[in-house]
């Protein structure tokens, strides 16, 4: 099964949930959860209100929109996140997605609620053949992997 969902206890009024703006877009929209001011040269991580489910053997890669680094000179402060197929049940965060956005500008930006900073592609991996995870359930969540 693959799907977002709201994280729960999140006022998701007038929010929707990550949807691609056209037939073959690739990238599902996900949209700041509130208000955010990004100061320059400093990282914010931006709630979004959203997990993601995922079959195992795939995950979540996180990009940033080219509108936002032409317009106002944000990036992915990590280029490219990854979100895990077991994420999304941890205990600690109940696997709400949140975005670090890193501000190049001198000025700060204000991002509103709603508004899309990042896009989301389902994307399946390999495994080598000798193949021996360290553990089999994730223990903590944002940036617990280490």
């Amino acid at each position: 099964m693959r799907r977002f969902e709201w994280v729960a206890g999140v006022d998701t009024r007038e929010l929707e949930l990550p949807i691609r703006q056209t037939q073959d877009a690739a990238g599902y929209d996900l949209c700041a959860l509130h208000d955010v001011t990004l100061p320059p040269a400093r990282v914010t991580l931006v709630p979004t209100g959203v997990r993601a489910r995922m079959p195992a053997g795939e995950f979540l890669a996180l990009y940033a929109r080219s509108s936002l680094s032409i317009r106002y000179g944000i990036i992915l402060a990590n280029g490219v996140g990854v979100i895990d197929a077991d994420y999304v049940d941890n205990p600690s965060n109940q696997g709400h997605i949140m975005i670090p956005l890193l501000h190049f500008g001198e000025r700060d930006i204000r991002i509103a609620r709603g508004e899309r900073i990042a896009q989301g592609v389902f994307t399946a991996f390999s495994l080598t053949d000798d193949d021996s995870p360290k553990t089999q359930r994730r223990a903590g969540g944002f940036g617990s992997t280490h």
